[in-house]
């Protein structure tokens, strides 16, 4: 998909020759995939293993025409280099493979003679193949051995032109040469299954909440699944890194005649760490009418039905910091109370409390009407599109996980009507993955064909996750933990259609990783519209828990990806804190058009929290802190700007539009630091935003402006925390 704005890309005229050529390629390319494309059962079978991986190239003729572009399955994008011979094409295939074929699809603009070259270091290569009478089109060239990075080495061009390639494809096995990997299997110790006969399910409760209430940066991590059924005088308390959920398709099926309870005594009534926790797929008729649901960031309440009020702040009504709802029913009013900010989409609700700083809805049912700046609320009528995050659950013995569609314009929740409209997948199709496993097993498993169900657990990962294939499923139980090592991106995923990812913790580790995750290589241009890449409740941390590093932490580059709530955030406490101990500069950089993020939490980063280079990008709800350890106004100078921005829409952008954003500053160690102002973006009739705030938290700090060179300052406010606000930009 192209980029609004970009510069025509230049090509050479095509014959009516060469456009029939490439006509048949597709239809060629098309019937291959379907032949050669791994199952999506378990199969000992060679798996595509370059799609999406990263590819260099001796030269190219443009910048439209990139190594990338012959790895990024899209038929209409291709690498062309220099015209003139000897040029080459190589991809780094992540890790060391058995090979078995590559596939090679020529524009018209082919090589005559080449060789498919393998190394397993990049530098000593050894020819595997050669072809010395190539006519252009398909070829599919068989391999042996092994490599890690392979090459296309071309000898000589038989145009004029230099070597084009619209797809170089290699495939092969990853793993070992051992036994295929099984799908299924049980859940692990940490997936705590009842039934309502289960005996002392409430001790099995407060036992897990004893050790999880407050163990911030614990190791713990636990799922409580509830079977389909009624469950009578229940409390149950959830601390950190656990997952409440029942097991039926639709919230109706599972009832608790009690709470699912989230308080702050541990931290003297003070919510503003209850993070990374999660209840999905219940309905609860609470003990006094009204259930206690007091977090704030990475903590999510899906697919719920409360026969009664919520109450989103903690007992003697202490701070809180923001949350997320979605896909729920709330029969009485929610008390936001003292929530400086929260995001709720596609709900039915009977009321909401008052507003602190920026509470934002989409697509809720019940919602107050937009009022911004005071009352706080910005309200849009629909969610533009999304699609509900996947979850295991029972079809009578057998457990599966559903796979919710995609909705457009939505409004209320997926199961108002009844079942809610997707694919149930087996978990035979799912490699179970249990701590201890290494990042080879889940490649193996990935290049299997098989989906990933990770288990409550903490995972050391020495290689790059890489999830290659269309519409695979990533989901974590128990918010499982991805930890890289020696520097590695934690996971990487390929321009491909419809990869869900969700419910899962990446922690940076103590060697600096240049990405934790990526969507998509760069350059990527498929077209995604109609079957996107979701991230949800899919969380980001740098230190904490120990130093960690990365430079930037989520790169988007696919287009039309959905990023659903998520917690990006460079830790302001904990172990292993410190302006250079836990060094992360960016937080979410967005290359990507058309993705729409749907709840985005992104705080304290070095530089930039958010960069968005992407056309058509589309935010609905942010909440930012800058960094609080910052050392001094030197330290966080951008040329002649005081400050980066917590939200930056590059000058080359065209069309935006954001909604709900609220960025806050407390430069503890250094109060006199000021930023010039919280957002910035280009003056442009296409861009847009809608209810920002800029907030000086007591005075530690402060913004001249909102956004640009728009909005008040915040220094008048002095220590009160009264917010800065522009209705509407420009």
């Amino acid at each position: 998909m192209s980029s609004v704005g970009s510069p025509p890309v230049l090509r050479r005229p095509a014959s009516r020759v060469r456009r029939a050529t490439v006509g048949a390629l597709v239809t060629s390319l098309a019937g291959g995939l379907l032949a050669l494309s791994p199952a999506t059962t378990a199969q000992a079978a060679p798996a595509l293993l370059s799609q999406g991986k990263t590819a260099t190239a001796s030269s190219t003729e443009g910048a439209a025409f990139s190594a990338s572009a012959a790895v990024d399955g899209n038929l209409g994008t291709r690498w062309a280099s220099a015209w003139q011979d000897a040029q080459w094409i190589q991809v780094d295939l992540g890790s060391s493979a058995t090979l078995s074929h590559a596939v090679l699809t020529w524009e018209a603009a082919y090589g005559r003679s080449y060789a498919i070259q393998a190394s397993e270091n990049g530098t000593d290569w050894r020819t595997v193949t050669s072809v010395s009478a190539g006519d252009g089109g398909t070829d599919d060239v068989t391999l042996s051995g092994t490599g890690r990075y392979i090459r296309m080495n071309g000898l000589t061009r038989a145009t004029g032109y230099g070597f084009s390639l619209w797809e170089f494809q290699v495939y092969g096995t990853t793993g070992g040469t051992g036994p295929t990997l099984p799908g299924g299997g049980d859940l692990g110790p940490n997936v705590h299954v009842f039934d309502p006969s289960t005996p002392g399910l409430q001790a099995k409760l407060d036992q897990v909440f004893q050790q999880q209430e407050s163990a911030q940066f614990g190791s713990g991590r636990h799922a409580f699944l509830f079977k389909p059924g009624t469950y009578n005088g229940l409390n149950a308390q959830i601390g950190f890194y656990t997952q409440i959920a029942g097991l039926g398709l639709r919230p109706g099926d599972t009832t608790i005649n009690g709470d699912v309870t989230v308080d702050a005594g541990w931290f003297n009534g003070n919510a503003t760490q209850n993070f990374w926790r999660g209840a999905e797929g219940l309905t609860l008729n609470p003990v006094n009418g009204t259930d206690r649901w007091a977090v704030s960031q990475a903590s999510s309440f899906r697919r719920m039905h409360v026969k009664g009020g919520l109450n989103l702040a903690p007992n003697g009504y202490g701070w809180a910091s923001g949350g997320y709802i979605a896909d729920s029913k709330i029969d009485g009013q929610i008390g936001n109370y003292s929530q400086q900010q929260w995001y709720t989409r596609e709900s039915t609700i009977g009321g909401w409390s008052n507003s602190v700083w920026n509470q934002t809805f989409s697509g809720v049912e019940g919602a107050p009407a937009t009022s911004f700046p005071e009352p706080r609320y910005t309200t849009l009528d629909t969610t533009p599109v999304s699609r509900e995050k996947p979850y295991l659950y029972l079809d009578g013995n057998e457990y599966k996980v559903f796979a919710p569609a995609k909705r457009v314009n939505a409004r209320g929740t997926s199961w108002a009507n009844g079942a809610p409209q997707g694919e149930s997948i087996p978990l035979s199709q799912f490699y179970v993955v249990k701590p201890g496993a290494t990042a080879a097993t889940i490649n193996q498993a990935l290049a299997q064909g098989l989906h990933l169900l990770f288990t409550p657990g903490v995972y050391h990962v020495d290689q790059t996750i890489n999830v290659n294939r269309a519409n695979t499923i990533v989901l974590g139980l128990g918010l499982a933990t991805i930890i890289p090592d020696n520097g590695v991106t934690a996971m990487k995923v390929a321009d491909v259609d419809g990869v869900r990812l969700a419910g899962f913790l990446i922690d940076a580790g103590p060697v600096n990783s240049p990405t934790l995750l990526e969507l998509g290589p760069q350059n990527s241009a498929a077209d995604h519209a109609a079957n996107p890449t979701t991230v949800q409740d899919v969380y980001v941390r740098i230190g904490g828990a120990g130093a960690g590093k990365a430079t930037t932490s989520v790169v988007v580059n696919s287009d039309d990806a959905i990023i659903d709530h998520t917690w990006v955030w460079r830790a302001d406490h904990g172990e292993g804190v410190g302006w250079e101990t836990n060094r992360a500069d960016y937080g979410v950089r967005v290359n990507g058009d058309d993705v729409l993020a749907t709840g985005l939490f992104v705080e304290h980063f070095n530089k930039y929290d958010v960069e968005w280079y992407g056309e058509r990008g589309r935010t609905i709800f942010y909440q930012n802190e800058k960094a609080y350890d910052a050392p001094n106004q030197a330290a966080i100078q951008n040329g002649a700007t005081k400050g980066y921005a917590a939200y930056r829409v590059d000058d080359s952008v065209t069309t935006h539009e954001a909604w709900g954003l609220g960025s806050y500053c407390n430069y503890n160690v250094d109060p006199t630091i000021v930023q010039d102002h919280g957002f910035k973006a280009p003056v442009k009739p296409g861009v847009k935003f809608h209810s920002l705030l800029v907030v000086s938290l007591g005075g530690m700090g402060h913004y001249n402006h909102v956004i640009n060179d728009t909005g008040a300052s915040t220094i008048p406010a002095g220590t009160s925390t009264v917010p800065s606000t522009v209705v509407s930009f420009p």
